[in-house]
């Protein structure tokens, strides 16, 4: 099975304040090795044109667009060959988009929803603009960035005829050098209101405390406000070719979760996979849906006050800190690669192609009939 897949996602060629690109580029590159053909659409928007970090890759043509006359001019013939069509959560003009490729595609559609917590809350309040309630439905396929709950929730409440988990994952990469730590604890992430106070719990406050420690945060649009301690480095940002070398160089790595995607769970970030992908151990906050992932004490530690990060950095044994390194290295290539995420994409695909092909059952002509 050789597929043709066409993707209209937020940003494959910048990974400047967003985690779709680090997705985007390691699904794409998987699909790529299975022998697929893949091709990214992009709106080329200022703020990504000036951070971009990505201008061609060998694994998908990448194509950029600047209106929806020249996305639909340039594009359509594509969308209509295609045998899958995903378009991605905030896009701009999504909704105008999902309604065209719904309308044009002859293949199997999708909406790959990066932020499904984000976006759940969004639509019961009228306030997300790249989906809406009449759109899932005629998606065929909804691709989730959560499990768990969540793939009910747009089945049940929002009529999607398909909704499965394909989890974001990470490049497989291999730290060079177990000894060579020189941070106690590391944060790789985009500033964000609701994050701050656990990161302020986490890791700034630990790092007040433990003087002789050092600590790194990574990421855009924290405010020039914030009064970093003494022994917390800030790097602006961080392009993803240099997030190896960035967790190879920490003894943990600190993953704090957004407010909605703690409260419904089983929504795993892309750096927990980085991380462990990376052979480093990781201290996170706590979800429902965690030991599904990884299993908790270890696979993963959970911290969920200052007191409990700072006893993991002055008190965990280091042949335990190494065996949960490994066991979620382990947990991280048996499960969750890019190349899984791929052949889910493959099943799910089949599944919703199937479903497309098979005759309606007597009950739905009967409704069809009444409709008319």
């Amino acid at each position: 099975m050789k597929l043709k897949i066409v993707i209209v996602g937020l940003s494959i060629t910048s990974s400047w304040g967003n985690g779709h690109a680090t997705t985007y580029r390691a699904l794409a590159k998987a699909l790529s090795n299975r022998g697929h053909s893949v091709s990214f659409l992009e709106r080329d928007v200022a703020w990504y044109r000036e951070h971009r970090d990505l201008a061609n890759a060998d694994y998908c043509r990448i194509h950029l667009y600047g209106s929806l006359p020249e996305l639909a001019r340039c594009h359509a013939q594509s969308i209509r060959d295609a045998d899958l069509v995903i378009l991605g959560s905030y896009v701009p003009d999504g909704v105008a988009i999902g309604e065209w490729l719904t309308a044009g595609a002859t293949g199997v559609t999708a909406f790959y929803d990066i932020d499904t917590p984000v976006t759940l809350a969004g639509l019961e309040t009228n306030k997300v603009s790249y989906v809406s309630p009449g759109l899932i439905p005629r998606f065929d396929l909804y691709l989730s960035f959560s499990g768990g709950p969540a793939l009910g929730i747009v089945q049940d409440l929002y009529g999607s005829p398909l909704s499965r988990a394909l989890y974001c994952s990470a490049d497989v990469v291999h730290r060079s050098s177990v000894a060579a730590s020189k941070w106690s604890l590391g944060y790789l992430g985009t500033y964000s209101e609701d994050r701050q106070p656990t990161l302020e719990k986490l890791l700034l406050a630990p790092a007040r405390v433990l003087r002789d420690h050092s600590f790194i945060v990574a990421g855009p649009k924290y405010p020039d406000s914030l009064e970093w301690p003494a022994n917390v480095t800030y790097i602006p940002h961080l392009p993803p070719n240099e997030h190896a070398s960035f967790y190879g160089s920490q003894r943990y790595a600190l993953n704090v979760t957004r407010s909605d995607m703690k409260a419904l769970g089983f929504s795993p970030s892309v750096r927990l996979f980085e991380a462990a992908a990376c052979g480093i151990p990781v201290i996170s906050d706590d979800w429902p849906g965690m030991e599904t992932v990884f299993t908790p004490g270890k696979e993963i530690l959970i911290a969920e006050e200052s007191r409990d990060v700072m006893q993991i950095l002055t008190d965990m044994p280091e042949d335990r800190r190494l065996g949960i390194a490994a066991a979620a290295r382990a947990r991280f290539l048996k499960e969750h690669t890019p190349d899984h995420r791929a052949r889910q994409l493959e099943a799910y695909y089949q599944e919703a192609l199937a479903r497309r092909r098979a005759p309606k059952s007597t009950s739905q002509a009967v409704q069809l009939e009444e409709v008319k």
